[in-house]
C-alpha cells in the first residue's frame, strides 16, 4: 500500500466512524442535522449552479415540498448548467464513459452511469469527498449486517454483479481498498456453473449480489453443485421477494441483508439485524414518497414515485430528483433503536431473470445482465426484449438504430450467447418506432408474455 492509498484508507475509516456515531443519535438530533444540511445544500446550489439559480429563484426559505421536481431528462438536458464546475461538460463526460476510462474524469471526478432503464441513460459525477460518502454509504449496510471487517480482521468477500465499468456497483467495488476487504469480483453475466466453480475456489464469508443471482446460486447449493458457506448474503439493485429470501437462507443457513441504492445517490437505505424494513440514510439523503400529483403519501401507502435529495452532493446537486421506484414508508420505529425511518416495501424493480427451455431438457436461467452486456453496446435509442412463453422465442425490439443492418448479426450473437448458457431459443430482432412502457412510465427492458395473460387479453370484450 503506497502513501496515497494509506491516506485514502484512513479517510474512509474516519468517515465510517462518523456515520457509526449517528446510529446513536436521537430522532430529534437527526432531523435537526438534516434541516441544516438541506439549508446548506439549497444555498450552495443557488450560489454555484447556474441552473438552480433560475430553477429555485424566489423560493428561498420555502418548504421543500414547494420546490419543483427535477427529472432525469431535465437533469441530462441541463447538465452543463447544473454542475458547479465550469470545466465539466456533459459531452466530455459521455466521451469519458464511452472510452471506459478507469481514472477519474479531469483527474478529480468519479463518474457513474445508469443503464437507461427509464428510457434514457443518465451520467453523474462525484468529487473525492462525495465519492468517499458513496462508498461509506454502501459500507454502512455491510456494518449493520455484521461484516466485522477491521484493521485487525480481513473479511473475504465475493461480489457477483455487472462488470460494466461505469455501473455504480462496479465502480464502487473497483475503488474500495482491496487489502482491507479481499474481494473476488465476478460477472453476473457468466454461466451459473462457471460462477459456482469460481466461488468454490474463493470460499467467501460474504456474498454480495442481486437477488435473482443469489437465488440461482442457492439452487446450485441445494443441488450440491456449490459448496460455499457464506455467513452473510447481501442483496440489492432488484426487488427481494419473501420467497427468494427464504430460499437463500435455506441454502446457506445465514441471514440475508437487503440494501437499496441508486446510481445518482449511492446508498439510500439498508436492513439492520432486526429485519423490520430498510433504514433510510436520512443523514445523507432526504426522501419523499409521493402520489401521481406529487403530494406526499402517508406512511403505509405505496407512492407512485420517489423524490430524493442528496444532502452531500455539490458537484452535481440533486434536489427533489425523481426516481420511478414505488416506496412504502413505515410509521413505526425499528426496535434496534437507530433513529432512521424505515421503508416497508420497494416496488418497481421486479426481477427479470428469464427461464428458458434448456437444450437438454429442463430449464436454463438467464440473468438480464447477459442481455444488457450485448444490447447496451448497440447504437439504438432504446431496446426491449420480449419473451413469448407460448412460442418459446425471444424478440428484441430496437428503437432508431443508427445501422439498419444490425438486426441479423445481433440475432446470431444472441443465439450464440444463449447456447453458452444452455438454451437454444430462437431470437428475432425487429426495428420499431417505440417500446412499451410500464404503468409507472418505466421501460421494462425484459418482458415475459405469458400464455394466460395473452388469453385473457384475447377474451376481453
Amino acid at each position: 500500500m503506497n502513501p496515497g492509498q494509506a491516506l485514502e484508507f484512513v479517510r474512509l475509516l474516519r468517515l465510517r466512524e462518523r456515520l457509526r456515531a449517528r446510529d446513536l443519535w436521537s430522532r430529534e438530533r437527526l432531523l435537526a442535522f438534516q434541516a441544516r444540511a438541506l439549508a446548506r445544500l439549497r444555498h450552495d446550489a443557488v450560489q454555484h449552479s447556474p441552473f438552480y439559480s433560475v430553477f429555485h429563484a424566489g423560493l428561498q426559505g420555502r418548504p421543500i415540498d414547494e420546490l419543483p421536481i427535477l427529472t432525469k431528462q431535465q437533469a441530462m438536458e441541463e447538465f452543463d448548467r447544473i454542475v458547479n464546475d465550469p470545466h465539466v461538460r456533459r459531452a466530455d463526460v459521455e466521451r469519458h464513459v464511452v472510452e471506459a476510462k478507469e481514472e477519474p474524469y479531469l483527474g478529480r471526478y468519479w463518474v457513474s452511469a445508469t443503464s437507461g432503464s427509464t428510457g434514457r441513460r443518465g451520467i453523474f459525477i462525484f468529487d473525492p469527498d462525495e465519492w468517499r460518502m458513496v462508498l461509506t454509504s454502501f459500507g454502512r449496510g455491510s456494518d449493520w449486517a455484521g461484516l466485522g471487517a477491521s484493521l485487525r480482521r480481513r473479511v473475504r468477500v465475493a461480489t457477483v454483479t455487472t462488470r460494466s465499468t461505469f455501473h455504480m456497483s462496479a465502480r464502487a467495488g473497483a475503488t474500495l481498498p482491496r487489502f482491507w476487504l479481499p474481494t473476488l469480483r465476478l460477472d453476473a453475466a457468466a454461466p451459473i456453473r462457471q460462477l459456482a466453480a469460481r466461488l468454490d475456489g474463493w470460499r467467501p464469508e460474504v456474498l454480495v449480489t442481486y437477488p435473482s443471482i443469489a437465488v440461482m446460486l442457492a439452487e446450485e447449493a441445494i443441488a450440491g453443485r456449490l459448496g460455499i458457506a457464506p455467513r452473510i448474503v447481501e442483496t440489492g439493485a432488484e426487488m427481494l421477494s419473501p420467497a427468494a429470501r427464504t430460499l437463500i437462507e435455506r441454502a446457506w443457513g445465514c441471514r440475508v441483508f437487503d440494501q437499496y441504492g441508486a446510481t445518482e445517490t449511492g446508498g439510500i437505505a439498508a436492513e439492520c439485524e432486526a429485519h423490520r424494513g430498510l433504514h433510510v440514510f436520512e443523514d445523507l439523503v432526504l426522501v419523499e414518497s409521493v402520489d401521481s400529483d406529487s403530494r406526499a403519501v402517508p406512511a403505509g401507502v405505496l407512492g407512485e414515485r420517489l423524490l430524493v435529495t442528496v444532502l452531500f452532493g455539490r458537484s452535481f446537486p440533486l434536489i427533489r430528483y425523481e426516481l420511478s421506484d414505488q416506496v412504502r414508508l413505515s410509521a413505526e420505529p425499528c426496535p434496534c433503536g437507530r433513529p432512521f425511518r424505515l421503508i416497508e416495501a420497494i416496488e418497481g424493480r421486479a426481477e427479470e431473470t428469464l427461464s428458458l427451455p434448456g437444450r437438454d431438457g429442463g430449464t436454463a436461467k438467464l440473468h438480464p445482465i447477459v442481455l444488457h452486456q450485448l444490447l447496451d453496446k448497440v447504437a439504438a435509442r432504446a431496446w426491449q426484449v420480449i419473451h413469448d412463453e407460448a412460442s418459446g422465442t425471444l424478440e428484441v425490439q430496437l428503437v432508431g438504430p443508427s445501422d439498419e443492418g444490425v438486426a441479423g448479426g445481433l440475432a446470431a450473437s444472441l443465439e450464440r450467447t444463449l447456447a453458452e448458457h444452455g438454451s437454444a431459443v430462437p431470437v428475432s430482432v425487429r426495428v420499431v418506432g417505440s417500446v412499451d412502457r410500464g404503468p409507472t412510465g418505466k421501460v421494462p427492458l425484459i418482458r415475459t408474455e405469458r400464455a394466460e395473460r395473452r388469453e385473457a387479453a384475447t377474451d376481453a370484450p
